[in-house]
């Protein structure tokens, strides 16, 4: 399962691919910004202002560490090191993504604030409160042993922080339309209802703070996206134009499941 996940984010030489998107918006990579990269970095919905809204509730102050499970390529972990002055590890299960990640970093000047390394979700190498906060952005469609995950989170904080997740749930109303960003089948996609993945939070040992459903703003944000797109004509700069070959009928796909309810955008806060 592991092995169809990686290849499902497959894409080859990423980070040029990137660069080159870079210099052709006419950006010059030894300037760049956080905010630049967002569009390619921050590739879950709502990009960058859900990162954000996010982060706002980990309590998060200078020199804290941050644990960001499933942490693609990175930009939300840069985005919380450069405004909270924290510092971050991510794990994520693509080696290409770890490596694009750190890359990116490096770009940036922000390798000292963020590390970025390949693991497994389910086996976290890390114990006995490593960790001032954690979270978890658009990672779990791909993981099938939930439990396991947020157990190995709740190991690795400190007693009494906070972990913070926002992810696509299954909705009520039916099933999900593929092809999507995180799988172009069912085969790699599990995703939860908001009553499982709360049985599954509270079953690791936390104690859900808030539940935020988003769902109706997720919606509006893709739609403008979609919008934008058949406008233009052109696949929008950004992580997009490299996943898939089928950008169109994806997007397309992720404004009628989140129109219909086939999928719910929702945040917890937990504290451990």
């Amino acid at each position: 399962m592991n092995d169809a996940v990686e290849r499902h984010y497959a894409i080859g030489d990423l980070a040029g691919k990137i660069a080159a998107s870079l210099r052709t918006a006419g950006k010059d990579l030894a300037r760049l910004t956080t905010v630049d990269l967002a569009a390619y970095d921050e590739f879950h919905v709502r990009g960058r202002s859900a990162t954000l809204d996010l982060a706002r509730g980990m309590e998060l102050r200078p020199g804290c560490k941050v644990l960001d499970m499933g942490s693609g390529l990175g930009g939300p972990a840069r985005a919380l090191a450069e405004t909270y002055g924290c510092t971050v590890v991510g794990i994520d299960l693509s080696t290409e993504f770890c490596n694009t990640a750190n890359e990116l970093s490096r770009w940036l000047g922000l390798s000292a604030s963020v590390t970025f390394v390949q693991g497994d979700a389910t086996a976290f190498p890390y114990e006995g409160g490593a960790f001032d906060a954690a979270m978890t952005i658009h990672a779990s469609m791909n993981i099938a042993e939930k439990g396991a995950a947020y157990a190995g989170v709740h190991r690795a904080l400190k007693p009494g922080r906070i972990f913070a997740v926002y992810d696509i749930l299954q909705g009520e109303g039916g099933e999900v339309l593929y092809p999507v960003p995180w799988a172009r089948d069912p085969s790699i996609s599990h995703l939860v209802t908001a009553a499982e993945m709360r049985e599954l939070l509270v079953g690791a040992g936390f104690r859900i703070l808030e539940e935020i459903d988003s769902t109706e703003a997720s919606t509006t944000w893709f739609q403008k996206t979609a919008a934008r797109t058949v406008k233009s004509g052109a696949t929008p700069a950004g992580l997009g134009q490299f996943l898939d070959s089928d950008a169109a009928p994806i997007t397309a796909n992720q404004v009628r499941n989140l129109a219909e309810r086939r999928i719910r955008t929702v945040t917890y806060f937990c504290r451990s």
